[in-house]
């Protein structure tokens, strides 16, 4: 079997975010989740995907599932993105390709220029109180909080700025326990010219991660929040990790439509 390293959300290698990707033929080890976690916490990124095809005439071609180095998640753009990558690149899959997962059909859409659609689930955003502790834990005060529902498991706060976003140095072991995954911390682009319109930093203590370069994911829970307050259905957020990477987004709805490139940078043979 090949794995690929895959820097997704960037046209650029070694920015954006990595992802394992594994194609694996054998479909009873695609159920032997001991092994598959294994893997991940080799490959030791943020996520790394396992993909098999599956029977022509179904709902779906390709099975998916995503792992973290210590859990598996239910949703996650960036090795979704990074797996379309390997499979239009390889010539494994032509067009669009629709991925059977925890969180429904996901399908993916190949552009002429090298880009990837997403067509994700808009995640349901819920106001909620700010929890005791959470403006101790985030290291700053939060303007408005939200829970982001089962898919993304995240809590979404609004900081004061820009600058709040790029500053924050949390207290990760008391930030796990606000959330199921962890905290999305946004605020709006200080100057829209600069290309994007929002900015955001992810946090995931619960599954081992502790910033997240780019999250496809976060930004299905971003795209709702920010295309309300800034009145449009089409906006760029800009993840400001010390990776970065900027996320294209549509609110369609239900659904969120997540656009951005792709970088092979390893090939391997997994030998295990």
């Amino acid at each position: 079997m090949r794995i690929h390293i895959v820097d997704a959300f960037t046209d650029r290698p070694f920015s954006g975010n990595p992802a394992g990707v594994v194609l694996l033929n054998d479909a009873d080890a695609f159920q032997d989740d001991t092994r598959l976690q294994n893997i991940a916490l080799e490959v030791n990124h943020s996520e790394t995907a396992f993909a098999r095809p599956l029977p022509e005439g179904g709902e779906a071609d390709w099975a998916l599932r995503w792992f973290t180095p210590a859990a598996e998640v239910a949703l996650c753009g960036h090795a979704t993105l990074a797996t379309a990558h390997v499979l239009h690149t390889t010539g494994t899959h032509e067009g669009p390709v629709r991925f059977a997962t925890r969180s429904g059909v996901l399908v993916a859409t190949p552009a002429e220029d090298g880009s990837v659609t997403l067509d994700f689930p808009t995640a349901p955003l819920t106001l909620v109180d700010p929890p005791e502790g959470l403006a101790e834990a985030l290291g700053t005060e939060p303007l408005t909080v939200l829970d982001t529902g089962p898919n993304v498991g995240d809590l979404l706060v609004e900081v004061a700025d820009e600058k709040t976003v790029h500053g924050l140095g949390p207290d990760l072991r008391a930030l796990a326990a606000h959330s199921e995954r962890g905290v999305i911390a946004t605020a709006r682009a200080d100057d829209p010219d600069q290309g994007y319109d929002f900015v955001s930093r992810c946090f995931f203590p619960n599954v081992g991660v502790d910033e997240d370069p780019v999250t496809g994911s976060a930004h299905t829970a971003l795209a709702p929040f920010w295309s309300a307050r800034l009145g449009s259905p089409r906006l760029t957020g800009l993840q400001a990790s010390p990776r970065s990477g900027r996320v294209r987004t549509e609110l369609r709805g239900d659904r969120t439509l997540l656009t951005g490139r792709a970088v092979t940078v390893i090939e391997g043979e997994l030998l295990a």
